[in-house]
């Protein structure tokens, strides 16, 4: 291993896992290597493929020189190889998806799919830094209202964002899927993630005894989108509230936005379609969550008036959590990487 090689910490764990795929399809030229990112020893798994995989310990000697940690895992396995990079000579770039070493003094924020062009540059530079992806749903939110304001100023902006259980990683979809199983069969449902009964229910909170508040994962979102926005923005902060949804992957998100005049649907959707926004019209499918696996950017459509405000309009949009969350990641690699 050596400064072209990336080490993905966690990937056997979901964020892993896409990380790794997107990481194959970029282009990038570097040796891969997945580490265990959870509490379990490396062991071999199986790719779709049938061939097996080695996933190393995060002690082992192969992590040691890799040039970019890509921290999929848990809080453990993201602080231990951030004690890695402090004891090195050369510090490898730390690129941190899951998030938990946001509080480090010097971890920045970054999202490339929305960022102007003179931040992307910082990246090539920033390999001592920190850079924490921002939440897939901030990200997604800033990508559609960043355009739309382009589109038509906006006045005022409230968005409710369906959580899907799969940003709780593998845990949270196994609870999700033993839980509906369990209410068939009249079994007591597992709560050990969320604290409630999640299948089939929609949730404004997790239980008391969850190991996260969902209130907390709601401000995470609005911090990052408005570091995301910036304080010269055209774009006013949203009202946010998120949602616990009974589904596997994907974000929903129901929006209302107030225009300074009365909007044309027809003529925004029409200029609102770009790279990374895919714009469903009338005749076409809405977005819907199950329909986006695997999708980069994001997917809007039934946009219809508000009946009883002239000047507002309803969208509807849906993005790929896990896809979202590696677009930008394989991003920064690629800046790191040159």
């Amino acid at each position: 291993m050596g400064k072209d090689t990336i080490a993905i910490i966690g990937g056997e764990m979901l964020a892993g896992r896409e990380v790794r795929d997107v990481l194959r399809e970029s282009g990038i030229r570097a040796s891969v290597e997945l580490v265990a990112g959870g509490n379990q020893p490396g062991s071999l798994i199986a790719e779709e493929a049938g061939e097996p995989v080695v996933i190393s310990d995060l002690d082992s000697a192969l992590v040691a020189d890799a040039g970019v940690m890509a921290l999929c895992g848990s809080a453990e396995s993201s602080r231990r190889a951030l004690e890695y990079a402090r004891g090195r000579k050369a510090a490898p770039a730390l690129v941190d998806v899951s998030g938990w070493l946001e509080d480090e003094p010097s971890a920045r924020l970054r999202a490339p799919m929305v960022e102007p062009v003179e931040l992307k540059s910082a990246g090539r530079h920033g390999a001592e830094r920190i850079q924490v992806i921002a939440h897939p749903a901030a990200i997604a939110l800033a990508m559609f209202l960043t355009k739309l304001a382009e589109v038509q100023p906006l006045r005022q902006v409230v968005a409710v964002v369906f959580e899907p259980a799969s940003e709780r990683g593998q845990r949270g979809l196994d609870e999700l899927q033993k839980q509906t199983v369990n209410l068939f069969a009249f079994k007591p449902l597992p709560k050990t993630v969320f604290d409630a009964q999640v299948s089939f229910n929609l949730l404004p909170a997790w239980g008391a005894d969850a190991p996260q508040s969902l209130g907390d994962v709601e401000l995470r979102i609005e911090r990052h989108l408005a570091s995301l926005l910036g304080p010269g923005s055209k774009v006013p902060m949203p009202s946010l509230r998120l949602i616990q949804a009974p589904v596997f992957h994907g974000y929903s998100f129901s929006l209302w936005a107030l225009f300074d005049a009365p909007p044309e649907p027809d003529r925004i959707a029409a200029e609102l379609a770009s790279a990374n926004i895919d714009v469903r019209s009338g005749d076409q499918e809405p977005p819907a969550n199950a329909g986006i696996a695997g999708q980069s950017g994001i997917v809007v459509g039934s946009m219809m008036k508000d009946r009883n405000q002239p000047q507002a309009c309803w969208f509807w949009m849906a993005a790929d959590n896990l896809r979202m969350s590696a677009d930008n990641c394989v991003e920064v690699i690629r800046e790191v990487v040159g």
